[in-house]
């Protein structure tokens, strides 16, 4: 025989607490859910849910609880009591957010109150944002030094295959686009010291261009469209399918099995496809200097070798390993955190791309500081 719900709801400060009661499913909700859609949160940033006297519980009761936090615009419920599977079901619900219309969110006011909390509230997720990552980071290097010191535990076999998808097979497109960048900074410095008289230094605008920045930017952003979105795919399904729950029921380490493998494959790839991008970019110069300027393409190597130093192509080669460690980690991160709805999957591969764009700019412009400095 079913239960009917009851709740009582307490409100301290900014904190609001529901303590529920009975059974709480689709077939009892109606008792309560007209109700509850009247309480007032307003003024309250967290939401206590205790569920220690609820029998029943399902995925209607946990959608009707978090549609309530979201009315009042609390972000997550923090649950007390109740079994493991109810607060699970909670958790799935938020990963979730639906939107349906009677349910709608607190409208949105353009006042300056409002602007200042939208703008804490996006430093404050940017700033874990940022935290999140270096514990990452901190947790892989750790655990790609413990496969150094212990080369048993490496994965061979994912290392390698990783190296063929995120490497050898990224190659084509690589090469391709390079060569047409390499033909449009050409096009365009010829396009603007001719006015100067001064066509010839089109070489030296090529070189330092490509070998310095262009090259491995170029790599790093293809990588950051398609490297880092599959490893955010594969990593993600296999949450979905709790595939990493099973490794960790066997006692396998996800970070072992998962990351590593990736995050040395993009260490070791992410140069040798920025080397590459680097000679078809120089290609691409000397094509339209040949054809558009009339440079002999001996002219043009000759000149570039002569002229260029060596030094900016151990620059753009510097920041090869970092931009492969950088994209390889924030695709993993974002893998490991999808839940299991398929929109969460899209939203962390969605995030994951951008993250991946945003760090590889700012790392690049933290590198250009560095070696101003360094008179490099």
């Amino acid at each position: 025989m079913r239960s009917t719900p009851h709740y009582n709801l307490e409100k301290t400060g900014g904190q609001a607490k529901l303590s529920l009661n009975g059974d709480w499913t689709v077939h009892t909700l109606d008792h309560v859910e007209p109700e509850l859609r009247q309480q007032d949160l307003e003024g309250a940033d967290r939401l206590i849910v205790e569920l220690s006297d609820v029998g029943r519980f399902d995925t209607a009761a946990a959608f009707a609880l978090d549609r309530l936090a979201r009315h009042a615009g609390i972000d997550s419920i923090d649950v007390e009591g109740g079994s493991s599977g109810m607060r699970h079901l909670i958790e799935q619900a938020q990963a979730l957010r639906p939107e349906e219309e009677g349910w709608a969110r607190q409208k949105s006011s353009f006042g300056m109150v409002d602007l200042l909390e939208r703008t804490g509230r996006a430093t404050n997720h940017f700033t874990n944002e940022a935290v999140n990552l270096l514990a990452f980071f901190g947790e892989t290097i750790t655990s790609m030094a413990m496969v150094i010191v212990k080369p048993a535990r490496m994965r061979w076999t994912a290392l390698f295959s990783v190296m063929e998808d995120s490497g050898l097979d990224a190659l084509p497109i690589v090469g391709f686009l390079s060569f047409f960048v390499g033909m449009v900074v050409a096009f365009i410095g010829a396009t603007t010291l001719e006015a100067f008289g001064a066509t010839i230094f089109t070489v030296e605008l090529v070189g330092i261009a490509v070998l310095r920045e262009f090259g491995v930017i170029l790599t790093a952003i293809i990588l950051a469209g398609r490297t880092n979105s599959a490893f955010t795919a594969q990593i993600g399904a296999m949450r979905m399918r709790q595939e990493v729950d099973a490794m960790q029921t066997l006692g396998l380490d996800p970070m072992d099995v998962l990351v590593v493998p990736r995050a040395f494959a993009m260490v070791v790839m992410t140069p040798v496809l920025t080397l590459i991008a680097m000679l078809f970019g120089i290609g691409g110069g000397a094509f339209v200097s040949w054809l558009a300027l009339e440079i002999n393409p001996t002219v043009f190597f000759n000149r570039l070798q002569d002229i260029v130093p060596l030094q900016h192509f151990w620059v753009g080669m510097s920041k090869a390993p970092v931009f492969g460690m950088m994209v390889a980690l924030i695709g993993c991160r974002q893998g490991l955190m999808v839940g299991g709805s398929v929109q969460s999957l899209g939203r962390a591969t969605t995030q994951s791309v951008v993250q991946a764009l945003f760090a590889i700019i700012v790392i690049d412009a933290l590198f250009a500081i560095f070696y101003m400095e360094l008179g490099l």
